[in-house]
């Protein structure tokens, strides 16, 4: 397969501004995929060369792709570094010195996907002593053999900075109607999906066994699976209501949640992104390989930070000091641990995920021996209003951020990858108005002036509607950046711009810049009010009207351990504008 194919499919997914169109170009790239590359090609168009949990990432940095370039085109580094500086995408920088280029090759070989994915992924394993000349010398011969369009698209792959905005969940949109029978094979390829996380090998199965092979996936060690989020509500009252007048609450701990996958004496652990965290804390692992009593299992667990002198917890900001690649003895030294399991996936051969809660719990308690630093998460199962909130209180004054309240019934099934009312989150902050903070994604930026003439003055920012797929605008956000924020922020955002509105971005409004939706910042207003400019629930408390957030601030929190699709949904802005208007009632 030429790599010219999936150049032009991506330039015209690239252009579309309509998310139908964005999911009718990837099926007909899909379907001029031969069987043998279609778990790659599905990879390159996430961006990446493997799932996630595997690890190991196409990344490099921007100044070695520029040597790479340098070295294909025969301009000097200091020629491209200034026209990046003008285009703000190395990607369209190495198109047009491509086009120009003063070194020729006799022997130009035409790109295909599998010499690219073959380079790349020989850049990606380099390590040690002359990998990074490896590096510039892989990567500029494959451009020395690129068209102009293919090395943009090359440079942006390998940079992290793609653009196309394709979700997995368009890729199982386009999966389903090229090789699935319809629209309807959908919630098929998202159920293998979302118990294996990896994309690649669910379109492999699909094309060459078929969907009724796919609907025959299994849990699998090793294979993590994407983890079931809870939506939000301020009161026991609503809770209980939602939950059929009976839940299983829970502590919510402000810590790391981890799935862990053992296996005999080896464990593993992923984070909420789906990143192999093994190394980060060998001491959770030893907990876990000590203190599981079954051969093989699959538990989630929150990883909370303790004071070595009193064993109360920490805030999970100093639990962040545990992530990183060196150190790890000292740091688990100054910020030891504690793990408080809360869920059993998979246990001894037998998959949990279709289980209802009580079950996976009863199940977990079977197989966790509880010890000073590893226990199973603080419930009650109740009824009563008075003792939920007793509960809560209890859970506040432990140093816990709230309650999870969960479904008793029959169907609270493990809804991997998915938020729901199953799960419901019950904090502190949500009882008072709007002081809760909320995680919002940019999708665009206006100048700024003044002062702050050279960045941005405001940022465009927007919730997810799950149930269309689409980021809706909910609020301009121009305060509580600190001067080296305003410094740094249209470095960190220029990968991500692009020159329209995104096809997955409702708004009215007209930013100056249009981002693809990626960064996930946290924000903090006074209150939600109805607006006739912002899109955000659009029509769903009065005809005309969205919902505004007023008056928000940057809490200097840039939320990267959250991807796009898991900001503040629209229905929770909506259930939190509700709850004011019963407190301004009340």
């Amino acid at each position: 397969m030429r790599y010219s194919l999936i150049a032009d499919g991506y330039e015209k997914i690239e252009a579309t501004a309509k998310r139908l169109k964005m999911t009718d170009l990837l099926v007909k790239l899909l379907k001029q995929t031969p069987k043998d590359l279609i778990d790659k090609v599905v990879y390159l168009t996430q961006g990446k060369l493997y799932p996630d949990f595997v690890g190991i990432e196409i990344g490099i940095a921007e100044k070695l792709a520029i040597r790479a370039v340098a070295k294909a085109t025969g301009y000097s580094e200091k020629e491209i570094e200034e026209n990046v500086k003008k285009t703000g995408d190395l990607g369209e920088t190495t198109e047009k010195f491509l086009e120009k280029k003063t070194q020729r090759t006799f022997f130009q070989e035409q790109l295909t996907v599998h010499m690219v994915y073959a380079n790349l992924d020989k850049m990606a394993k380099a390590e040690g002593p002359g990998s990074i000349e490896l590096k510039i010398s892989l990567l500029a011969g494959l451009l020395a053999n690129a068209t102009p369009k293919e090395g943009k698209y090359v440079i942006r792959t390998i940079t992290g900075s793609l653009r196309l905005g394709i979700a997995d969940m368009t890729v199982l949109d386009a999966l389903a109607v090229a090789f699935g029978g319809g629209k309807d094979a959908r919630k098929y390829l998202e159920r293998a999906y979302n118990i294996s996380s990896d994309l690649g090998r669910v379109a492999k199965t699909v094309l060459e066994q078929g969907l009724e092979t796919v609907k025959k996936f299994e849990v699998s060690l090793g294979e993590p699976i994407r983890p079931m989020q809870a939506e939000r509500l301020s009161s026991p009252i609503e809770i209980l209501e939602k939950l059929g007048g009976k839940c299983i609450a829970e502590f919510k701990y402000d810590g790391e949640r981890i799935q862990a996958h053992k296996k005999g004496d080896q464990v593993t652990l992923f984070s909420r992104r789906l990143e192999n965290i093994t190394d980060q804390y060998p001491d959770s692992c030893e907990l876990l390989k000590n203190h599981v009593r079954a051969e093989n299992a699959i538990v989630e667990a929150e990883c909370v930070a303790v004071d070595p002198d009193t064993g109360e917890m920490r805030p999970f900001q100093e639990l962040m000091h545990r992530r990183r690649k060196y150190g790890i003895k000292e740091a688990m030294e100054e910020y030891p641990i504690s793990l408080f399991m809360f869920d059993a996936l998979y246990i001894d051969g037998k998959d949990l995920t279709l289980e209802p809660y009580p079950i996976r719990r009863r199940n977990l308690e079977k197989i966790i021996e509880q010890s000073d630093h590893i226990k199973v998460a603080d419930y009650i199962v109740t009824d009563n209003l008075d003792e939920l909130e007793r509960f809560f209180e209890k859970a506040v004054e432990s140093g816990c951020e709230g309650l999870v309240c969960k479904s008793v019934a029959k169907d609270a099934v493990y809804q991997a990858g998915a938020r729901g009312w199953l799960w419901i989150k019950y904090k502190r902050d949500y009882k008072s108005e709007m002081t809760d903070t909320v995680d919002l994604v940019v999708v665009g930026a206006f100048h700024g002036r003044g002062k702050r003439a050279g960045t941005y003055g405001a940022l465009l920012l927007a919730a997810y509607n799950p149930k269309i797929d689409m980021f809706e605008t909910v609020t301009k956000c121009g305060t509580g950046f600190t001067d080296e924020d305003l410094k740094k922020l249209p470095k960190m955002m220029k990968k991500h711009q692009i020159p329209h509105r995104h096809p997955r971005v409702n708004s009215t409004l007209k930013a100056d810049i249009w981002f693809e939706p990626k960064v996930v910042i946290e924000t903090l207003g006074a209150e939600i009010t109805l607006s006739p400019i912002h899109v955000c629930a659009m029509n769903a408390i009065r005809k005309g009207s969205g919902l505004a957030i007023r008056f928000p601030r940057f809490t200097g929190n840039y939320r990267l351990d959250k991807s796009a699709e898991d900001t503040t949904s629209v229905k929770e802005i909506i259930e939190m504008y509700k709850n004011r208007l019963k407190k301004v009632a009340g």
